[in-house]
């Protein structure tokens, strides 16, 4: 492990309280039922934090590896899913994403908001991600493009790349891929008191052919 970077999430999270109140990513609901024809699999969760979304899928029938780097947020997340009933469904997994990477492939694969104010190899974690998405399989891929009032991002002017320039980096076959959902959407985000504000969102969601 990095132990920087597993000593810097493992702080974030050992040092609050388990949130109770953590629902799915609602642009992960909203492409997962839209998609009819993608059944039920197995899937990948990057970054699974305490488990809303590995357990959202979980109870609608995926089997899921959750992975992250901290183990505080790995037991919550097998809390979560004990809780829920569906802790046979779902394996946690600890990996610095920048050092190892779950081994297998996968119906789907889902990052959300993976970024970091620290050194991280992002686009070929990415890649990666892509490779273990089996043909017939979905990417999701949900970025912050927009720096909200609480965010630890204090740069004056951040720069953010369209979903087309972070697609571009991980440099895949177009051919192999079938665009489902590439934009930058606007949403109502809540922050850690409370606080409320409009973001956006970078989306990248593709169809392995």
């Amino acid at each position: 492990m990095n132990g920087s970077a597993e000593q810097f999430w493992e702080k974030l999270y050992a040092g609050r309280e388990q949130a109770t109140d953590r629902r799915v990513n609602i642009v992960l609901a909203d492409v997962v039922t839209g998609l009819a024809d993608v059944a039920a699999g197995d899937a990948l969760d990057l970054g699974c934090a305490e488990g809303a979304d590995s357990v959202w899928l979980a109870t609608r029938g995926w089997n899921v590896v959750s992975v992250d780097i901290s183990p505080t947020a790995l037991r919550r997340a097998a809390d979560r899913a004990a809780a829920a009933g569906v802790a046979g469904r779902i394996r946690t997994e600890q990996h610095d994403l920048a050092v190892s990477f779950p081994a297998g492939d996968f119906d789907l694969v889902t990052a959300q908001y993976l970024q970091t104010p620290l050194r991280f190899p992002r686009e070929q974690v990415l890649a990666k991600a892509a490779n273990a998405v089996r043909p017939g399989g979905l990417l999701l891929v949900v970025d912050h493009a927009s720096v909200a009032p609480w965010s630890w991002n204090r740069d004056e002017n951040p720069v953010f790349p369209t979903p087309q320039e972070t697609m571009r980096s991980w440099q895949l076959e177009p051919e192999q891929w079938i665009p489902y959902r590439v934009e930058a959407a606007q949403r109502e985000a809540r922050g850690p008191a409370g606080e409320t504000a409009i973001v956006t969102d970078n989306i990248i969601a593709l169809r392995r052919s």
